[in-house]
């Protein structure tokens, strides 16, 4: 519990890192609101994070320790599957500071005490790679304020700046409901609900940067042998910077954004990674002819931007998904390449 606890003292009390020659520091940003998500009322069936109870109820008996499953010791509440996230990026947390020497901190846009820490030069300036998870839910409103833009286009003039954005899945948008139970069908996760659209606040930062990139649906990655996930399909010769050297998988994760190209010309933007879908079971993605998904992305820099924009899912960076060497030398080109 270390890394979690020293990871929620940077909302509150920020410590800045000194740069170190070679060696970058890295900031993890959560776009969520902490109380609006964890005080979803859980009787509403859609668009919420699970409650710890429906995880064990889910998942038994992984969480039938009493460390999970006693209410005096872990709330069984939404607020209780959301602890489950700190402690699963505890890991890439501590794998990155094992590289660069520096502490990973993770920042909460408002957290578990209400507290607003905005994307501005207060995280920026102390930032060299910085990871923003698209973990908040679209119905509790976080929206990127002009001056969050204007922050971030500051950061990305810088040639050393590296923004991984990552946009969550985006379940059940169609009004049709047997539409949506083909979604639900196809992923096959019982904790996931008929409807689930995530990160309304990347939305908003990428409209005002001008990324034309935007996250849709959640696919189920085909799998291999011991269900492990499917290699994906690396468009190597475009990848300048090597981003992928060394990497053939991310881990499996159910319902995976497709991180959908909406430029018409779109050669700004390179496809890196595209994951070959579970096609034995329906979905409207695959029924329209699509076989892959777009998984991971890059946006070079370009005219006044010196920095690099990338795209890869927020669970490909937690332990609650498994990992191996493939995963672990992909997190390590982020942060030294």
């Amino acid at each position: 519990m270390t890394e979690v606890a020293t990871a929620r003292t940077y909302n509150q009390r920020h410590v800045p890192r000194a740069p170190t020659r070679g060696r970058r520091r890295v900031s993890i940003y959560v776009s969520w609101s902490y109380p609006a998500e964890a005080g979803r009322d859980p009787a509403g069936l859609d668009n919420r994070f699970s409650t710890m109870t429906e995880v064990r109820r889910a998942a038994w008996p992984a969480y039938e320790d009493p460390k999970w499953s006693d209410p005096l010791r872990f709330q069984q509440g939404v607020a209780g599957s959301l602890e489950l996230f700190f402690l699963a990026w505890a890991p890439f947390q501590q794998f990155v500071q094992e590289v660069t020497g520096h502490p990973v901190p993770v920042y909460q846009r408002i957290d578990q005490a209400g507290s607003h820490t905005p994307l501005d030069e207060r995280v920026l300036a102390d930032t060299d790679t910085l990871f923003v998870f698209g973990l908040d839910h679209m119905v509790t409103g976080q929206e990127a304020a002009p001056a969050e833009v204007e922050a971030l286009q500051a950061f990305l003039t810088r040639e050393d700046a590296r923004l991984v954005l990552g946009p969550h899945h985006e379940v059940g948008v169609s009004e049709d409901l047997k539409v949506r139970e083909v979604e639900y069908r196809h992923h096959g996760d019982p904790l996931v609900p008929r409807q689930q659209r995530f990160a309304g606040y990347l939305r908003g930062v990428l409209h005002g940067i001008g990324v034309p990139v935007e996250n849709r649906y959640g696919l189920r990655p085909a799998v291999r042998e011991h269900h492990r996930i499917a290699p994906f399909a690396a468009v190597r010769d475009l990848d300048a910077k090597g981003w992928l050297e060394g990497v053939t998988h991310f881990n499996f994760h159910q319902h995976m954004p497709h991180y959908a190209v909406t430029a018409e010309e779109p050669a700004a933007v390179h496809v890196l990674a595209r994951q070959p879908i579970d096609t034995s079971r329906p979905h409207p993605f695959t029924e329209a002819g699509n076989t892959t998904f777009n998984m991971f992305l890059w946006v070079p820099p370009a005219d006044e931007r010196g920095g690099d924009i990338l795209f890869a899912d927020s669970t490909i960076f937690s332990s609650l998904f498994g990992g191996d060497e493939s995963l672990r030398t992909f997190w390590h080109n982020l942060v030294t390449k």
